[in-house]
């Protein structure tokens, strides 16, 4: 049986879900989402105020606590994208997972990602389909790789779009 890399933070009930491909080789070693110090991750929740502060990658379990958790569509591989297999991707687990926990929200942290479960190339936002009753959302990817696209613009669309339903639940 293959080992998961990174935990799911993952249950029902939860307002935003944000979905990567896969752990990069840091945050696999640290055992901590979005660990890389080069990552805008942490940055970006912070600076679109879905923290109340700024939180180091080894805190991602108190994401839970504001109705927020994390995913992968690679749980058993780690690296970056271009060293992934062709079979990393498990779109049905993870659309089993998110019609199980259904999530108001599940965020992609990248086109690739979005691209490998939706199977069609994506633009940044809302989109079309569901996953159940879950909405899609998609994100420039916050990788110091991708620094080139980043924009934090649609981070704050998905702000904007949850937090209503995050204040709800408090």
């Amino acid at each position: 049986m293959l080992q998961t890399i990174l935990p799911d933070l993952l249950r029902p009930g939860l307002s935003l879900v944000f979905c990567g491909t896969a752990a990069g080789r840091r945050s696999a070693s640290e055992q901590a989402y979005y660990a890389h110090p080069g990552n805008r991750f942490w940055h970006a929740l912070h600076a679109v105020q879905l923290t109340p502060r700024l939180f180091a990658p080894a805190e991602f379990p108190l994401l839970l606590s504001l109705g927020i958790g994390l995913t992968d569509l690679a749980k058993h591989h780690a690296g970056n994208d271009d060293e992934l297999p062709r079979d990393a991707f498990d779109v049905a687990a993870l659309q089993a997972r998110i019609t199980h926990h259904a999530p108001g929200v599940l965020a992609f942290t990248s086109k690739m990602a979005a691209r490998a479960a939706l199977g069609r190339a994506a633009g940044y936002g809302l989109q079309s389909e569901c996953f159940g009753a879950t909405r899609l959302f998609v994100l420039p990817s916050p990788s110091g790789q991708a620094r080139g696209h980043w924009d934090l613009g649609p981070w704050r669309e998905l702000a904007a779009l949850v937090r209503p339903t995050a204040q709800e639940r408090a």
